[in-house]
């Protein structure tokens, strides 16, 4: 049994544990551990000695665990037998990740749930190699970072899911705003699964989303862009002029349905304003009643008034409306429009601005000057 003289091993980037092939030491023999290395001395599986970069000479005092495990005497050439481990400490920085089918994320902005897929690169390094050698190695004698990125990419695209949710919600962020905050969102995933790692003794360096994509034809991602765009509309003109457009929209199409019949109150929209309608004809009824004419008396016709203009106007470079008068002046306090405003009307030859228009330049007449309420100070005489 020949013992050996020189404990060392080359390494390698790609490999990160490496086990010395013999087991017959002694003391005085020579322990060489490169730069970029630990070396770890194991006995009957448990982890014992650890030596960083550096040429040592075995000796009973530089390995107080192992001599106390196995009483080894002081000083000579005495033979033991223990495993020698080494483990590599340099980073491994191109590791790639992808998800292999799409990650059913639910926006939490909208509520609606879009498959997407994730693809970046991480890097990590050994932090702790007691607990490195311990949880993964086993008894495996060569350990490469291929088998660590396999091990783990499994674990980083199954966290991935949940942890881009808690970062959009965390940032109050849509899936479609996801594309401009991958910088954001590499930072935070890297937390969090810097905490996974951890429990194995590595420490995640780097983590980055090269790209989070979805298919832009998906029914899900289109419903969510036009609940995004429909939101945007809202927020620009404000939620009363947004509900009367929409309702505009809704009493045309009921209109040009020629199967409707010919009450608006066999229509679905009809319910509503018939409700409102029954209110007013229980609060007259006394009155038409009491006000008929004496009977044999012939009532005149009364000339029925011309129907309220109706005004588009230009808000945000889009077309709106058609508006009453009385919408377009709810919409002068929150700045959608003002004498600039562009409007036009049936029967205009073209757009104006609306303080050139008889009918709206009224809304924009300068505040009444305010009475004083006290007496002006007495003229000077001459």
């Amino acid at each position: 049994m020949a013992l050996i003289d020189v404990v060392k091993w080359e390494g390698s980037i790609e490999q990160f544990v490496w086990k010395f092939p013999s087991e017959n030491l002694r003391l005085g023999s020579q322990l060489v551990v490169k730069p970029g290395q630990w070396a770890l001395f194991v006995k009957g599986g448990q982890l014992l000695d650890v030596f960083e970069e550096g040429t040592t000479t075995l000796e009973t005092n530089n390995l107080p665990l192992l001599t106390r495990l196995m009483s080894l005497p002081f000083g000579g050439n005495t033979p033991f037998q223990a495993e020698v481990w080494f483990i590599n400490k340099l980073s491994k920085l191109n590791n790639k990740f992808g998800t292999p089918a799409p990650l059913q994320l639910e926006d939490p902005k909208y509520g609606l749930i879009v498959p997407i897929r994730a693809f970046g690169q991480y890097g990590f390094r050994v932090s702790d190699p007691k607990m490195f050698l311990s949880t993964l190695t086993g008894t495996a004698r060569v350990f490469g970072a291929e088998k660590i990125c396999e091990y783990f990419r499994g674990r980083v695209v199954s966290a991935l899911a949940s942890i881009i949710g808690q970062s959009l919600v965390a940032k109050g962020l849509s899936i479609i705003q996801i594309v401009a905050h991958l910088d954001e969102l590499s930072l935070f995933c890297q937390e969090k699964i810097s905490a996974e790692f951890a429990k194995y003794g590595l420490e995640v360096v780097s983590f980055y989303f090269e790209s989070i994509n979805f298919s832009t034809t998906d029914p899900s991602y289109l419903k969510l862009k036009q609940i995004k765009e429909k939101a945007a509309e809202l927020n620009i003109i404000g939620r009363d002029i947004y509900q009367y457009d929409k309702s505009m929209d809704v009493l045309k199409t009921a209109a040009g349905n020629e199967g409707a019949g010919n009450s608006l109150m066999q229509t679905g929209i009809g319910l509503s304003m018939g409700l409102a309608v029954g209110n007013q004809i229980g609060q007259q009824a006394g009155q038409m009643v009491t006000n008929l004419p004496p009977q044999n008396t012939f009532v005149p016709p009364t000339p029925s008034a011309a129907p309220a203009p109706l005004f588009y106007v230009v808000v945000g470079a889009q077309r709106l409306g058609p508006f009453p008068v009385e919408m377009l002046q709810q919409m002068i306090p929150a700045g959608t429009f003002s004498p600039a405003s562009l409007v036009w009307r049936t029967g205009m030859a073209g757009w104006l601005a609306a303080g050139c228009v008889q009918e709206l330049s009224g809304l924009f007449a300068p505040p009444p000057i305010p009475t004083p309420l006290e007496p002006p100070p007495i003229p000077s005489f001459a």
